[in-house]
This record gives C-alpha cells, sequence and structure tokens, in this order.
C-alpha cells in the first residue's frame, strides 16, 4: 500500500506543448447518498474503478492516530463472501490490478481490470463498502503489518521521519500535526468496537465518491452501479470534520533529529494556503523554478554549481485545509546543514528580489502543462483525478479546467507568495545530523 509520500509527484517531463483533450464524465448520485462519475475511454479494453473516502489521518482522534491508514489495510481482509486473503488475488487471477493510498485527507483504493471484468470489480468493492470483515484475526494481523510498515518506511529508513518530524513541529492545534502513518501505540491499544465504529463512521456511501473510467457502456454500468451499490445503506451519523484552525506562526521553529544517516539534511517548512487558492498555485509554480529539473535554480547552484548538496528538492503539500511548503536537501560530504540553509535562503532572497526571466517562466509553464496533461493520460490516472476534484471542491470538471487556473499565475503573482509565505518567521527549520555526533 502507498502513503502520502508516494502521492508526491516528483518525476518531471519533458516541456513542450501537448494538446489537452476534453475529458467528458456523466455524475449523478444514488438515494444513499454515493456520487457516482462515469468516463467513457474505448482506446484499451480496460477500465479504472476508483472509491475515494473523504477521511484521513485529520479525522482521527489525537489517541487514536493511525486508523484512516489502518483501514487502508484492513480493508482487503474480506467480508462473509470474500475469503480471507482471497481480495488481492481474486483481481489479479481476473488480469487486474489494485492499490491503496491514504493521505491526511482521504483514502482512495482502485483497482483496473479488462473491460470484462468490471462487474467483478463493482460486486468486490461493494462488498467491503456493505460488509467489510472487522474482525480479531484481522485486526490482529494488520497490527502487525502496519508497525512492520512503520519499522522500515519510517524508523529504520534513513530521513524517513523527515515529514512525521516537520508536520508535529510546524503544527501545534491542527490535526495535520500527525501523519497518516500513524502511532504503532495507538494502534496497539485500539479494541476491535473502536474500528468497527470507525468503519461505520466513515466508510459509508455518503462520504464517498465512486468513479469508473474506460472501456464502458455508460447507461449498462449504470445499471450495474444500481445493483452493486445502490442497496448499501447511508451512514447514519454525521461525519466528523475537525475544526481547528491553525494560528499564524510568528516566530521560527528550529529543532535538531539525529538519525541512523551518514549525510546531514536541512529541512525547511512554510504555512501555505490550501490547495485550489489562488496564491496556491504560484507556490506550485515557484516550486517548478526553484527544484523542477536539472536546470532548476537551486539544483544548478548547489549541486551542480557549489556542491553543496547531493539532493534538493521543494516540495508544495497542498492539502485540504493550508499545509506547507517544503525544502529538503542533502547535504554533500563535508558539508554542513547550516552551509545549506544559507545558500539556500540566498536563492529565495532572489526570488523576492527580481522577478525571473520571462524565457524562464515560459518553461516553467511548459513543464507544469506537460506534468498536468500526463496526470489525465491513463484511465487510472483519470478515474483518480476526477475523484479528487469532486471530493474535494465538489467541481469534477476541474479536470478539464484546472490548467487554466495554474496558467493565470503571473511571474509577479510568484514573486509576491515568495515575499509573503516564505518568511523567516513563518517557518519550521530541522536539521539532521548522524547519531554518530549525538553530545558532540
Amino acid at each position: 500500500m502507498r502513503t502520502l509520500l508516494s502521492l508526491l509527484f516528483t518525476a518531471l517531463f519533458a516541456a513542450g506543448a501537448v494538446a489537452q483533450v476534453n475529458i467528458t464524465f456523466v455524475e449523478y448520485d444514488l438515494p444513499n447518498g454515493l456520487h457516482v462519475i462515469l468516463h467513457q475511454d474505448r482506446s484499451a479494453p480496460i477500465v479504472a474503478q476508483v472509491v475515494a473516502y473523504h477521511v484521513g489521518s485529520k479525522n482521527e482522534k489525537p489517541d487514536r492516530t493511525g486508523f484512516a491508514h489502518f483501514f487502508e489495510h484492513l480493508m482487503f481482509e474480506g467480508s462473509p463472501n470474500i475469503a480471507r486473503g482471497e481480495f488481492t488475488k481474486m483481481v489479479q487471477n481476473a488480469g487486474g490490478n489494485l492499490n491503496a493510498f491514504t493521505s491526511f485527507d482521504q483514502t482512495v483504493y482502485f483497482i483496473t481490470v479488462p473491460s470484462n471484468q468490471i462487474e467483478l470489480a463493482m460486486w468486490m468493492e461493494s462488498e467491503r463498502m456493505l460488509q467489510l470483515k472487522v474482525d480479531s484475526t484481522g485486526v490482529e494481523t494488520q497490527r502487525g503489518v502496519v508497525k512492520e510498515e512503520r519499522k522500515q518506511g519510517l524508523e529504520n529508513r534513513p530521513y524517513g521521519s523527515v515529514l512525521e518530524k516537520t508536520m508535529v513541529n510546524a503544527f501545534k492545534v491542527h490535526p495535520y500535526r500527525w501523519t497518516p502513518i500513524g502511532s504503532a501505540q495507538y494502534i496497539d491499544r485500539a479494541a476491535i468496537d473502536e474500528f468497527s465504529t470507525f468503519y461505520k463512521a466513515f466508510y459509508v456511501p455518503n462520504n464517498a465518491c465512486l468513479v469508473i473510467a474506460g472501456d464502458i457502456d455508460i447507461e449498462k454500468t449504470k445499471t450495474l452501479v444500481a445493483k452493486y451499490y445502490g442497496d448499501i445503506p447511508r451512514g447514519s451519523g454525521d461525519i466528523y470534520r475537525p475544526k481547528e484552525v491553525e494560528p499564524p506562526q510568528t516566530t521560527e521553529v528550529r529543532d535538531t533529529v539525529y538519525d541512523n544517516i551518514q549525510l546531514p539534511a536541512v529541512i525547511m517548512a512554510y504555512h501555505m494556503p490550501a490547495q485550489g487558492t489562488k496564491d496556491n498555485y504560484a507556490l506550485d509554480m515557484l516550486t517548478t523554478l526553484l527544484s523542477g529539473g536539472e536546470s532548476s535554480r537551486m539544483t544548478k547552484r548547489l549541486v551542480d554549481k557549489d556542491k553543496l548538496a547531493v539532493a534538493v528538492q521543494s516540495i508544495p503539500l497542498s492539502l485540504e485545509d493550508p499545509g506547507l511548503f517544503l525544502m529538503f536537501a542533502v547535504s554533500n560530504f563535508g558539508k554542513t546543514p547550516r552551509e545549506v540553509e544559507n545558500v539556500i535562503q540566498e536563492e529565495i532572497e532572489l526570488v523576492k528580489k527580481e522577478q525571473m526571466r520571462e524565457s524562464e517562466f515560459t518553461k516553467i509553464r511548459n513543464q507544469r502543462e506537460s506534468e498536468f496533461i500526463q496526470k489525465n493520460s491513463t484511465v487510472q490516472g483519470k478515474a483518480l483525478q476526477l475523484a479528487n476534484y469532486h471530493l474535494f471542491f465538489g467541481d469534477a470538471n476541474l479536470i478539464n479546467k484546472e490548467i487554466d487556473r495554474l496558467m493565470q499565475v503571473t511571474r509577479e503573482d510568484v514573486q509576491r507568495v515568495a515575499q509573503q509565505y516564505l518568511a523567516n518567521v513563518n517557518r519550521t527549520v530541522l536539521y539532521y545530523l548522524p547519531k554518530a555526533q549525538q553530545g558532540q
């Protein structure tokens, strides 16, 4: 299964003009509240089904973190009609593939199958929405799986705790202060009844969006959707949405983390506005300017010219509520995090002081347009994007329009957001140092 970090798109595509094809779809609501989006694409005999639940780590209690991620795994345990351990095998035996991911704001399950197997995929997904098997065997099995995933992906992996340490230092009030992986101790303490309650509260049709895209007949698919999803009961309770608002940061936060690493690293995190806002799009452009490819400013300066870092990356962590603009750099041999930080700061100040060249801006626009179109180049990609746009914006047609919002960003906007958000008082700075240096 994949967590939030695997969702951060860091691969860059070649710049150039790519034609955006209008993506058509139909959408409607079932009486139980399930929002359905259907997109026909007969370019290949495959179909992608996505079910996105509007529940992530921010919907958890502070003393029970990791529940959404836990259910990412538990949802593969089967149902009264699907034997334990058979869910993945059934999809693979039908010639398909499947996966899932959990973020701060959502949990998503997707299955891609040959088009003649779509009814199987719909039956299987509806089974776990209707009657997931939540029992002691499954819960205890997945407790071990989740704890091992945390150990291998975070505790025993160099720099693996970067996101967790950054969020807990940067957020004091909002539930973004914990990450989707959660705490092993809270998963250990939770009783089966607590997992059942969480399932009944969030994994309900009125908290979900179903997207089916690919080689389908729209009217026949509507009939199948009604057959498999129509009689699933609507959730009976209120769906918890956190109301906490993170107060503005007015003082720089600094911390040092000693990790099992050889090369030091520096992380700089700035509070930024929520996804979909004008300034969020401008910060998206800014990250491409700073670290979008081999010719980006920070890569050329820190990696190629000054040889201060072996890797540098800026990532706008765009979330449903205000998130973080992250910068991460791994120092070169013999270089300190302070040296790296100072040069990153010089590049930030340059963006604030001088507008980028028009030729540089054109290149960035081309990069972002190409990336946007590439995300919608497969039926699975389109299904995931349609679900995302509906879930967070209530407008699935942003799959056709969001690029226009991004292209409305100007050079002046990029300079302004750098000045406004990349301020020292608005940031958290972490130094990652080798454990051998602790106490020195």
